[in-house]
């Protein structure tokens, strides 16, 4: 992802006026605008994407904003509803168990079936094999970020701290609780997890001195690093982050602590293949258009509009390389360190 020059990074305001903004776009569609639906037509009427997280997170916005494209390829209203809890489970659950006709969707992320099932039973688990898989979407990468009254400022006061930290989490069995496991594990850190439900209470937590440090998405905490209130300390991505050239990452100070959330569109199983073909052409026009690209930009989000087999087995793999971690490190994402 590339930032024009002299861009600027959108501030809450302006992400909470876009949300406003494809809210109102979306209602104003109404029905079925194809009128289609005889002889079993797709799309047969509106097109509903479930998300799994509460209004107004990353996971949230993303879904607004690719229904909007949607809505204009499709001609029919593509409604948002939020079932947020169990990390996405209820949402994803609720999807998987519609009819596969193409007209309910999901936008989910990685880590509900990556990362969640290393921290509950099998029976709660989600697979990413258990739905067709539309497009993937788009990464968001994880930073580490303290107040300035916590005294830790840089990867070296965290490594020098004593006595037991806090460090928040966006849940039990995310990338940010994976993420921060890992690197307190492998810095010799004493660190207890506590768990949040979604990104805005860890980040209210941290503001607010709740916790020492916390793993957040870099689209929810730019503004408030931006600004002075929170410290980088580092970021959990491959490389350095475009928008954080100052913060290194965890891996370059030598800890094996790659972790980032990546989404994708999925339908229930069994879905037709011309179904998955349409919504994947819809997708594509939509991530095309100017409008989705500067939303991208302005969310600190880089595409990965990959194919979905490309999903399922990145996906696939990423569960089994964390599985490994883990159980080397004897970390148990089902309680505290």
């Amino acid at each position: 992802m590339t930032q024009a020059p002299g861009k600027k990074i959108a501030r809450p305001g302006a992400v909470l006026g876009l949300t406003a903004a494809l809210s109102l776009s979306v209602a104003a569609c109404g029905g079925n605008l194809s009128g289609g639906g005889a002889g079993g037509e797709f799309p047969s009427g509106p097109i509903t994407i479930a998300v799994g997280q509460d209004p107004g997170g990353s996971t949230d916005l993303i879904a607004r904003a690719l229904a909007e494209g949607l809505t204009d390829d499709l001609g029919v209203a593509t409604p948002v509803v939020n079932t947020p809890g169990a990390n996405g489970a209820l949402a994803a659950n609720e999807v998987a168990g519609q009819e596969p006709d193409g007209q309910n969707l999901l936008v989910i992320n990685a880590s509900l079936t990556a990362i969640t099932p290393l921290a509950v039973s099998e029976d709660e688990a989600v697979d990413i094999n258990g739905f067709e898989v539309v497009t993937g979407i788009s990464r968001d990468d994880y930073v580490l970020v303290s107040s300035p009254a916590s005294g830790l400022e840089t990867l070296a006061d965290l490594e020098d701290a004593e006595g037991n930290l806090k460090f928040g989490t966006t849940g039990v069995g995310t990338g940010s609780q994976l993420a921060q496991e890992l690197l307190f594990n492998q810095a010799g850190v004493s660190g207890t997890a506590v768990p949040f439900n979604s990104g805005a209470p860890t980040l209210t937590a941290v503001l607010g001195d709740q916790v020492d440090v916390a793993a957040i998405q870099l689209g929810e905490a730019i503004g408030q690093i931006e600004a002075g209130e929170l410290n980088a300390l580092l970021t959990f991505s491959a490389e350095r982050n475009e928008f954080l050239e100052d913060t290194p990452t965890a891996v370059e100070e030598g800890y094996e602590v790659e972790v980032a959330q990546y989404r994708a569109v999925v339908a229930p199983e069994g879905t037709p293949d011309d179904v998955l073909e349409r919504l994947r052409e819809a997708c594509e026009t939509a991530f095309a258009t100017e409008q989705y690209q500067s939303f991208n930009e302005d969310n600190l989000l880089t595409p990965h509009e990959i194919a979905g087999d490309q999903v399922i087995e990145e996906w696939t793999a990423s569960l089994e390389s964390y599985r490994s971690m883990t159980e080397e490190y004897g970390i148990d994402l089902g309680g505290s360190q």
